[in-house]
């Protein structure tokens, strides 16, 4: 008897405060209907970091009822899509916080041993590429239900693509997938507006002029009056790769401008019609997402497991969306969109104090992040200027003169923070653009400001080891990936060990770097590892070039020609060419020496071979401990809280490993 009481006061708990996963749970809320039914390839984590909770939280606030099937088997006799019957409007399918090809594959197209977004990160929850998998599933049990899909998978993958796993260029995933609509982007807006179309009679069919949607076509629909964007079609770009590039030119300009234009792609005997983007969300938009009654735990019925990607954001806040540094190898703008989306600051706060009031806070927010830690609040000074600009970099080659780059209201966040007497430290563990917080305006205002920002942010808030990822050493790769010169990273060292000094802090910077990138070289990398040893870095957040879908670097590395300028771009492809490249990272393991001073040999750089090795390589470590200090992990976590699509239709960081739902790249 006490054991069903127990029982049944934890039914009450679920169904008062997650969405519904369970037709008991749906039976406890006195329901006689569910309107959406949520298909994720991630875990249920009622958080607002999570594009499954995010999308339901938000629909339910509108008054839908919304329940979600976490991670269905697709591999037995279909239970799980079945249990929960046919919904009033229509089915959503996300494939997760991350496309599922860099959830399950390496840069080496090995299968990944786990997944951050399962309990007990479980590898093997998910399909490849759920996107079809269960939109397939879907449409063969109920035919007559509208299937919507959306997500960091089909964002990225909304036109003609390069898949790097399959080695080949594919069409739009909606060729594959039989849903019905596709939501690209963060999802609030169009999800709310299919909801209220289909809830008001109009039939799916009818759906083919909401901003942010792909939908099929005719081709004869084609436009030719040149108000539309027509690209190349996916057959034309199959025989000429060049159009390939100049198709990526237009998709991405058009992701990232204020008010975009309409893109088709004729594939086969289909038209792809993607739909324009809508403007930024305002701050009040933004803030009724973010306010939404999330529980920010996983659902209990994953009773305590450990979910890897909820460990990072359990006291995490995000603080807004968007990213203007339109770094080459990012897919952060294709998703989230470049102009930045910020909450008030009162939202923030309203959330800071869900955390420290959680059961196991400790004292410590682990970030208060976004995409790019430090463009908070950060926008032109004239939006009109804005909304007419098609700069796919706000920061590259230089800062926009445009820009207000007064780091102020980030401050403020911080000392507000920190003044709750609840707060031990608030760190900021996404990744900081210091040629943001370094750039000189001419205005002394700013200019103070911005130094005190740089300043406070490595005196109070590194856990540590504070997170920088210059990627390269060479100016011209550097400038292939719009990232700054390499002599910026000194001077912002310089910062940091000044400060270290000043204030008897141990914290060390570990920097971010990327082999096989796009225009880099195997000497490239051999002036990489010298130049890192004599700063005394031991590399460990390092990793090999990854190709993902909707990324300058990606159809770089595809096409052979850069997507702005159509001139041939080298890059190393071949195994034996990668793993030339990536053995510098590590020039201090015995086992890569040899190997090492043959290529310095043959590409005539003694100099090189003088500065990695000034014995002739005769002992690699000067004692045990510093053999120690040069141990590395050789890989990038997989996880990082803020630099993916955080709160998108099935979020996503990524870029390389979007490690999690904020993933930065």
């Amino acid at each position: 008897m006490k054991q069903r009481q127990q029982n049944n006061e934890r039914d009450h708990r679920i169904n008062r405060q997650w969405l519904p996963t369970t037709k008991k749970e749906i039976d406890h809320l006195g329901w006689d209907h569910i309107d959406v039914i949520f298909f994720t390839g991630d875990a249920y984590i009622d958080h607002p970091s999570m594009g499954a909770a995010v999308i339901g939280r938000v629909l339910e606030a509108h008054g839908y009822n919304v329940a979600i099937v976490p991670q269905p088997n697709w591999r037995d006799d279909l239970r799980d899509f079945k249990k929960l019957g046919r919904p009033r409007l229509f089915f959503a399918v996300s494939a997760g916080a991350m496309d599922s090809m860099v959830n399950h594959y390496t840069a080496n197209r090995r299968r990944r041993s786990d997944d951050a977004y399962t309990p007990d990160g479980r590898a093997g929850q998910r399909p490849d590429c759920p996107t079809v998998v269960y939109s397939e599933i879907l449409k063969r049990l109920w035919p007559d239900v509208p299937v919507v899909t959306g997500g960091i998978e089909a964002s990225l993958r909304r036109l003609a693509h390069y898949d790097y796993w399959k080695d080949r260029l594919v069409p739009s995933i909606l060729i594959d997938s039989p849903a019905d609509i596709m939501v690209y982007g963060m999802g609030e807006k169009p999800m709310l507006q299919i909801a209220e179309a289909l809830n008001d009679g109009m039939p799916i069919e009818a759906l083919l002029d909401i901003p942010q949607t792909v939908v099929r076509r005719p081709l004869s629909e084609i436009p030719t009056d040149g108000k539309d964007v027509v690209l190349h079609s996916f057959e034309e770009c199959l025989r000429d790769k060049k159009k390939q590039a100049e198709n990526f030119r237009n998709i991405e300009i058009e992701s990232n401008l204020w008010n975009g234009h309409t893109l088709w792609q004729a594939t086969g005997d289909i038209a792809i019609k993607v739909n324009r983007t809508n403007p930024p969300m305002t701050t009040e938009e933004i803030d009724a997402t973010f306010d939404l009654p999330y529980t920010r735990l996983p659902h209990p019925r994953y009773n305590g497991k450990r979910i890897p990607a909820y460990e990072m954001i359990r006291h995490s806040v995000n603080m807004h969306r968007g990213c203007f540094g339109g770094c080459a190898f990012c897919t952060i703008s294709a998703h989230q969109g470049k102009f930045i989306a910020s909450r008030s600051k009162e939202s923030i706060m309203r959330e800071v104090k869900q955390v420290v009031a959680m059961d196991d806070f400790k004292g410590y927010i682990s970030d208060l992040g976004g995409p790019s830690a430090n463009m908070y609040g950060m926008h032109g000074k004239d939006l009109d200027r804005c909304k007419r600009c098609a700069r796919p970099s706000c920061l590259h080659p230089k800062p926009c003169s445009n820009l207000n780059t007064d780091h102020s209201a980030l401050l403020d966040i911080y000392h507000a923070v920190d003044a709750l007497p609840e707060v031990k430290k608030s760190f900021i563990g996404s990744g900081v653009r210091y040629d943001l917080s370094m750039h000189k305006t001419g205005d002394e205002k700013v200019d103070k400001v911005n130094r005190q920002y740089n300043e406070e942010l490595i005196r109070f808030h590194v856990s540590g080891r504070l997170k920088v990822a210059p990627e390269n050493t060479s100016d011209n790769v550097l400038n292939l990936m719009r990232k700054p010169s390499f002599d910026l990273f000194y001077q912002f060292k310089a910062i940091f060990d000044r400060m270290n000094e000043k204030y008897g802090l141990k914290q060390q910077i570990i920097p971010y770097f990327i082999s096989s990138h796009p225009g880099c070289t195997e000497e490239d990398m051999a002036e990489l590892a010298a130049i890192t040893k004599e700063l005394d870095f031991h590399l460990e957040q390092v990793q090999d070039f990854t190709p993902t879908p909707m990324t300058v670097s990606t159809e770089a590395f595809y096409t052979g020609y850069h997507p702005y300028t159509l001139q041939p771009v080298f890059t190393a492809k071949a195994k034996e060419e990668k793993l030339a490249q990536r053995k510098y990272f590590f020039w201090y393991e015995k086992a890569n020496k040899a190997d090492i001073i043959a290529s310095l040999r043959r590409m005539h750089r003694p100099d090189l071979l003088s500065r990695l090795y000034p014995n002739g390589g005769a002992s690699t470590y000067s004692s045990p401990a510093k053999k120690e200090a040069y141990s590395t992990t050789g890989k990038r976590g997989k996880y990082h809280p803020h630099k993916g699509p955080s709160g998108s239709f099935g979020p996503a960081r990524p870029h390389a490993r979007y490690p999690n739902p904020k993933k930065r790249r």
